[in-house]
């Protein structure tokens, strides 16, 4: 009897301890995010630009020049839009379309990274200072940085094209090329 009260305390003991351990969940999702940031991206956990989603949720931002601000705009998957949105690729729609059309190069590069991304991926937005991606974080660094290099050449070539049509790029380089 005595030998079952010792491992009733120590199993209280422990039980606190076992608590506070990362999960395998937690343990890849913090070396994802240390990872991204050490790119220079910027990670928050905000509340996405969804309806019906009021919980917080992962953005990676990839940060337009202060000098040459990106264009608004929110692409949606399918699963989380409404069909009276437009679509623009198969599985997304326009929530906001950018005033100005963008070139077809940048198009062409949005239309593929939107292809390439996972299903949890749920928003892509610009505004004036960033480019984010919405997304459950389902992947690790190593898979998710095969999309880095598709979303620095886009925010390059969507910065210095605000919506309020003052084009901020330099003199002789043509807008997002």
């Amino acid at each position: 009897m005595t030998w079952l009260f010792i491992l009733f305390a120590v199993l209280l003991v422990a039980s606190p301890v076992m608590w506070l351990k990362p999960s395998p969940r937690q343990r890849r999702i913090s070396a994802l995010r240390n990872a991204a940031l050490k790119t220079g991206l910027v990670v928050k956990l905000e509340k996405p630009p969804l309806h019906g989603i009021q919980t917080a949720m992962p953005a990676y931002r990839w940060r337009y020049p202060q000098e040459r601000p990106g264009p608004d705009f929110v692409l949606v998957r399918d699963d989380h839009a409404s069909s009276a949105l437009k679509p623009f690729v198969h599985g997304w729609r326009w929530r906001r379309e950018p005033l100005r059309p963008l070139p077809e190069a940048l198009e062409d590069r949005l239309k593929g990274l939107l292809e390439r991304l996972p299903q949890d991926a749920l928003v892509v937005e610009s505004h004036r200072h960033a480019l984010s991606l919405w997304w459950w974080e389902s992947q690790d660094f190593p898979r998710f940085s095969t999309y880095l290099e598709d979303f620095v050449a886009l925010r390059d070539g969507l910065a210095g094209r605000p919506d309020d049509g003052a084009v901020t790029v330099p003199f002789g380089q043509p807008p997002g090329g």
